[in-house]
């Protein structure tokens, strides 16, 4: 799947009878393949921003270029259908099934039948719905997680290069949320598409995005990647939204694999206990204060010690 690359210049929003603007003047570059994440509380002007860039909402004055192409410049029936669009209210057809559902677009853009049906499965199967089970169910016999998977399937069916997601994973429960998170991580790693996702949860923001662009009174307060935001907010309001202060979302970002100090001794491997190299600080942090220490780190595949982390590494990660 291909990916492109959106940017946004002087772009501002003011509707009309509004005292003031939505959005102000946005200036923002999201590189072929990036995970965005627009993030701010509600009110903030997340939601219009993302909307200009497949103009549900144009914009009273910037532009919104795709691959270096103006977006002004495509009809919108034409413009949309070459962006995903996933929303809260997920917003199936009633009437038809998962499968009907899934295949909307290509049919539309004139896909051949049997191309259409094989990409139902393989997009069911992406987002871990077993077609055999899925494929002919009408919407109101799934759970709300499962919709959301459907509406995921839907906006990816065409190939787009671009997913706009706002506010995808809002009405479905913490545990819920935090699969579909998973679920649109591993998506992003398989296809590469670029997907730009609107959230008012700092953790969700921190969980999944490669970069985060603060929203506030529609302007840009700060845009960086997760770790920096939190260690180096540039205003009161970025250390206000996330907390910055809060070292436990900190170790929350950070791996142990990133800050094991290299070597394990053989008077210790043999004994201590073993954490993954992709596991966070935080989980470390919290083996280490009930197990004591210093724990060994291996490599994904649990096969090769990678070097041993204590107490006094974690806390030296944080300092630097």
């Amino acid at each position: 799947m291909s990916s492109a690359s959106v940017s946004l210049r002087g772009v501002t929003v003011r509707y009309p009878g509004a005292d003031r603007e939505a959005i102000a003047h946005v200036d923002l570059e999201i590189p072929a393949g990036e995970l965005l994440v627009l993030l701010g509380a509600s009110g903030s002007g997340k939601s219009t921003l993302l909307r200009t860039i497949n103009r549900l909402v144009p914009p009273t004055s910037g532009t919104v270029t795709i691959d270096g192409r103006d977006a002004a410049d495509v009809a919108p029936p034409e413009l949309r259908r070459g962006i995903g669009y996933v929303i809260q209210a997920v917003g199936l057809f009633p009437h038809l099934t998962v499968g009907e559902n899934v295949a909307i677009v290509p049919e539309l853009l004139g896909w051949e039948k049997p191309r259409i049906s094989a990409r139902i499965d393989e997009l069911l199967r992406l987002v871990r719905l077993d077609p055999a089970r899925y494929r002919e169910r009408l919407p109101r016999e799934l759970s709300g997680g499962e919709q959301q998977r459907v509406g995921v399937a839907r906006a990816l069916a065409a190939e787009p290069p671009i997913l706009l997601m706002d506010e995808p994973f809002g009405a479905v429960d913490a545990i819920v949320r935090v699969e579909l998170q998973d679920e649109l991580l591993h998506i992003h790693e398989r296809l590469g598409t670029t997907i730009v996702f609107v959230t008012h949860d700092v953790d969700e923001a921190l969980r999944i995005a490669q970069r985060i662009a603060v929203v506030h009174e529609g302007r840009l307060e700060q845009v960086d990647v997760p770790l920096r935001l939190l260690s180096h907010p540039q205003t009161t309001y970025v250390a206000e939204l996330t907390d910055a202060s809060d070292v436990l979302r900190r170790l929350g970002l950070l791996r142990a694999g990133d800050v094991a100090i290299d070597g394990v001794p053989a008077a210790i491997e043999g004994n201590a206990r073993r954490i993954d190299a992709n596991a966070s600080l935080r989980e470390a942090l919290g083996r280490l204060l009930i197990d004591g220490g210093p724990l060994v780190v291996i490599d994904a595949n649990g096969a090769r010690p990678r070097g041993i982390l204590d107490v006094a590494a974690i806390g030296a990660a944080l300092r630097r």
